[in-house]
């Protein structure tokens, strides 16, 4: 999956690699890096004229100017894919040029887009440095100076450069025959770079870009090039993953050593929030892109050099020579991130905006088709909102709105539509469904497994929040390695007696059901002879002892059962298939816990509050720390955002919920980190559950440890999407 997310960017993606693979396949590339390695000019590729038949160069200018008129999103999905097949050439210098003159306002749009576009001149831009113009009393500009280095300036007809005049900064589109274009030996050998001198040269009125600045340029910079860099990224991922299944050490695949698993995950964890990242900031407007922009300025170029150093180091040995094409992504790469400038730059840009306030909200574009639904919603919760208390709970269960995703008669079988849009109408009407709890893990599995009377004696009260649930599955010795748990069930007259020990139970003073796992075939294989069973916690034999957590508080709880006694009508599915239900509650309990990032209280926003208060400003290094939380917290926001878009396209939702999922557990500690360091020596006091510094700040760093355990632990979540998503081989079962 790339950075688009619609059919048509999927198709568009699928065409333009089809493209790449037809005409610029590793031979091509591999002859301009000979070329580049024995000094010979760059020149023009060959496949030029067909990469711009394919109107891959105009996909985003309006059509009066020879383009498709379509938007950055769009080239950002052609660029993604091009880079992956590491395509030559002056492409992506010459689709920044264009971008930067279409940003700007005045002759040259109508003059140089056109050209642009169909591939009769290409373009280059100045990221760094300026030239120096001067006016004379005719108002007529005259530039001189030296910037370097100009990604594709080689090969460039058009440059677009900065000049410092009287008036501030200009930017200027010059013609390469007035300039005097010097080659620069290129840290990337497949695209070159080079020195732009300007000799008095006079610059036509036209050919001055009104309107267009650096920070415009710049912000298109980082979402093509970040663009690029996903590409780059992606291409990392998958080869070494590739690499990984059938390069055997010690007997077996290097992919199957949790080291190389777990460097693998990551790698695809930092794609996944690049490609995020970038495709917020393409699709963003107005003021909202240059926040957008900067996130993925400090995101992207730095995910795509860190999977090109992981993926070198799992080739090993080949990936360090010529023979290998990893080192040209490494090269492309460190490129990029030099020519951006460093994620830093960018993060100080973050915590300038992030501390004036300014955010991005993650708004779900609805087709037209939904307002009908949605007039129809609203009436309904109208109603329900006129309700207060139990009544109100027990109409929102009947009207299908708590887990509207459910199959009636206990939701309301909601398409991904119809539930955004019920969150929406249910928050505006300010309604809020009961709290769950433990219990929205439950209810899952009572519909897929649940006899007709066990639903209709569970369910409504649950649904309500009448009735409270806790989770009897961790054991002392069976905590991620759940299957491997000992409590026994005997088989006796009428049902089943349990003995055994639960632990790191939440909520189990207070609930009144609990879910159990037991052996009942202790001769069975590891993940069999297990059944599921409902707990009546006010048995006979039913021991919760409070468990006292960092915090000094007592969430958590050990359970003892001794004897107690469950009738088989509190069989929840078939006895001794206890784990396919298990499956079903552990794959809706780690939706939930990563569902929300900050839900200990330790979220941006309290951050960024604490921040307000400290009365002083902040270092740079502590600007920094900001910075990279505020941009992971965007990041997971999109990750969100693009999970619901697929879901409503009716799409899986592939590696952007893994890696929400993952980002979301640990995202809470780094917040609370963050806000430690910033509080100083004042961070000694005692913890606090009340939003007050330090206290509250003090609690959230020792509450948030948990986050990352609970749920499965990261270990264990590094070694699913290694293994789901990227398909490297299972651990062997131990005695297998």
């Amino acid at each position: 999956m790339g950075i688009g997310l619609s059919e048509e960017h999927e198709a568009l993606r699928e065409s333009v690699a089809g493209w790449a693979r037809r005409n610029a396949p590793s031979e091509v590339v591999r002859a301009v890096v000979t070329a580049a390695t024995e000094d010979r000019a760059e020149e023009r590729p060959g496949f030029w004229r067909g990469l711009a038949d394919q109107g891959l160069l105009g996909l985003h200018l309006p059509e009066e100017h020879g383009g498709s008129g379509y938007g950055l999103l769009e080239v950002a999905v052609a660029v993604e894919a091009l880079a992956e097949r590491m395509l030559p050439g002056p492409f992506v210098p010459t689709v920044l040029a264009s971008a930067a003159i279409h940003a700007s306002d005045g002759k040259a749009r109508a003059e140089l887009l056109p050209r642009l576009a169909d591939g009769s001149l290409t373009g280059a831009v100045a990221l760094t440095g300026a030239l120096t113009g001067v006016r004379d009393d005719d108002g007529a500009l005259t530039v001189s100076g030296t910037v370097e280095p100009v990604l594709g300036g080689v090969l460039a007809d058009v440059l677009v450069l900065p000049v410092t005049t009287d008036r501030g900064e200009e930017w200027v589109a010059l013609s390469a025959d007035v300039l005097t274009v010097t080659p620069v030996k290129a840290l990337d050998l497949t695209r070159g770079v080079a020195r732009v001198t300007a000799d008095a040269v006079a610059v036509p009125a036209e050919r001055v870009l009104d309107r267009l600045d650096a920070a415009r340029v710049r912000e298109l910079a980082a979402i093509i090039l970040g663009a690029e860099a996903t590409g780059l990224a992606a291409w990392c991922v998958s080869a070494a993953a590739d690499y990984a299944k059938v390069r055997e050490q010690f007997g077996r695949p290097i992919g199957q050593f949790q080291g190389i698993k777990h460097k693998l995950a990551r790698m695809l964890v930092a794609v996944e929030q690049a490609r995020a990242t970038v495709w917020d900031a393409a699709r963003a407007e107005g003021g909202d892109r240059a926040y957008a922009a900067a996130v993925a300025g400090v995101t992207a170029a730095d995910a795509a050099v860190r999977c090109a150093e992981d993926a070198i180091q799992t080739f090993g040995g080949i990936g360090y020579t010529f023979e290998h094409d990893v080192h040209l992504y490494y090269r492309r790469a460190l490129t990029l991130r030099a020519l951006l400038g460093p994620s830093a730059e960018w993060a100080d840009r973050v915590a300038d905006l992030a501390l004036a306030g300014v955010t991005r909200k993650m708004e779900i574009d609805l087709p037209e088709e939904a307002e009908p639904l949605r007039a129809e919603l609203r009436a309904q919760i109208a109603e329900i909102a006129r309700l207060e208390g139990r009544e109100r709970k027990r109409a929102l269960v009947e009207a299908g709105f708590v887990m509207p995703h459910l199959p009636r008669p206990w939701g309301r079988g909601a398409t991904p539509l119809e539930q955004v849009l019920i969150h929406q109408e249910l928050r505006a009407a300010g309604v809020r469904p009961p709290a769950l709890l433990i219990a929205a893990w439950v209810v899952p599995s009572l519909v897929a497994y649940g006899t007709p009377e066990q639903q209709e004696r569970f369910l409504p009260g649950t649904l309500s929040g009448e009735i409270a649930w806790c989770q009897l599955f961790s054991e002392p010795g069976a905590g991620s390695d759940l299957a491997s748990l000992s409590m026994k069930a005997e088989r006796v007259e009428g049902g089943w007696k349990l003995t055994g020990q639960k632990i790191w139970t939440s909520f189990a003073r207070e609930a009144e059901w609990g879910i159990c796992l037991a052996r009942t075939d202790p001769d069975a294989p590891k993940h069999d002879g297990i059944t599921y069973f409902l707990v009546d916690m006010r048995s006979p034999g039913v021991t919760v002892r409070p468990l006292t957590e960092m915090t000094g508080e007592n969430l958590f709880n050990e359970v003892f059962l001794d004897e107690v006694f469950v009738p088989d009508d509190l069989v929840l599915g078939e006895v001794n298939d206890g784990w396919r239900v298990a499956r079903n509650t552990l794959s809706n309990e780690r939706v939930s816990l990563s569902s929300g990032a900050g839900r200990s209280g330790a979220a941006v926003p309290e951050l960024l509050g604490m921040v307000s208060r400290l009365g002083r400003e902040l270092t740079p290094a502590e600007r920094l720390e900001l910075a990279h939380v505020v941009c992971e917290a965007h990041s997971i926001d999109a990750l969100s955002l693009r999970v619901t878009l697929r879901q409503i396209a009716g799409s899986e939702p592939g590696a952007d919920a893994s890696v929400r999922k993952f980002l979301s557990t640990s995202h809470a500690q780094h917040v609370a980190k963050c806000a430690m360091n910033l509080l100083g020596p004042s961070a000694v006091v005692a913890a606090d559950v009340k939003l007050g510094d330090p206290g509250y700040w003090t609690r959230a760093v020792l509450s948030t440890r948990a986050m990352t355990i609970y749920g499965g632990t990261t270990e264990v979540q590094l070694n699913i999407i290694a293994e789901r998503l990227l398909g490297l081989p299972r651990d062997p079962e131990p005695g297998r």
